[in-house]
Order: structure tokens, then sequence, then C-alpha cells
């Protein structure tokens, strides 16, 4: 079974790498009776990478199509290139990565400053219920006092 499912997606991958050769900007063009505009920048903006790789081996393939209308194809490579390569989203990312990192540590430190604060608070109600004791025991100490003595004066008449 295992077999077969590697040769599904052998034939997948190869279909789609046909196709992106197919797509792929070069010398002998298409484009050379109608010149590329922007969506065919836009596409080979977005395969550059691809292209890029097939052209370190084979002569026929280039990254870029010559053959182009100017300003928008240009506009459209660029704008695809900057899709598939990430364009600012990484500076963005790392932005919002160490804005995260920041807030993180501030709420670090809050949580710190709360913990303290929890401590203390508990560490007061504990040294004050420690002395709302000690005066019960006092004040149990002095009842019993009493009725020891009234018990005294009652056996007493």
């Amino acid at each position: 079974m295992s077999f077969i499912k590697s040769m599904v997606v052998l034939s997948i991958m190869l279909a789609f790498l046909i196709f992106f050769l197919s797509c792929t900007a070069g010398p002998e063009s298409r484009f050379v009776e109608r010149p590329a505009g922007f969506w065919a920048g836009l596409w080979h903006g977005l395969i550059c990478v691809i292209a890029f790789i097939i052209s370190l081996f084979s002569d026929s393939v280039r990254m870029y199509e010559v053959s182009n209308t100017g300003g928008w194809y240009d506009f459209g490579f660029i704008l695809g290139a900057c899709i598939a390569l990430g364009g600012s989203g990484g500076a963005s990312w790392k932005k919002k990565k160490r804005r995260k990192k920041f807030k993180d540590e501030e709420w670090e430190e809050i949580a710190k400053k709360v913990e303290e604060k929890v401590r203390k608070g508990i560490k007061e109600w504990l040294d004050e219920s420690e002395k709302k004791e000690d005066e019960w025991e006092e004040i149990g100490r002095k009842i019993e006092e009493k009725i020891k003595r009234k018990l005294r004066d009652w056996a007493e008449e």
C-alpha cells in the first residue's frame, strides 16, 4: 500500500514540476508577438525561486521574461517575488515576536509583583490571626476565672 502511495505522490510532484517548467520565462518565449504584462510578471515572480534553480542547470529557462511590457511586468514580478519570498512579512513577524517577548517579560514582572503582594497579604493575615488567637485565649482565660469565682461564691452560700 505504501508503494502505491509513494508513486502517487511522485506522480503529483512530477506533474507540478512539468507545469512550473512550462510556465517559466525563457529566450524562446511565447511573448514575442505580445509582450508579457502584469499577470505574467506576477506569475514569474511567484515561481522565481523554482525558475532560478532550473536556470542554473538549463540555458533555455530564465527567471525573468526579456520580452515584457516594462513597468507593469516589473511591478507584477516584484509583487510575485515578494509573495513567494515572504516580502516584508518576515520583518513584521519578527517585530510581533519581539513585542510578544516584551509582553511576556512584562507579564512575568507583573506576576512576580502580584505573587509578592499575595504572599505579603497572607503573612499579614496569619500574623493578625495569631494575635487574635492570643486575644481569644486571654478572653477564654478571663471567662474561665470568672466562672470559677462565681462557682466558688455560689458554693460558699
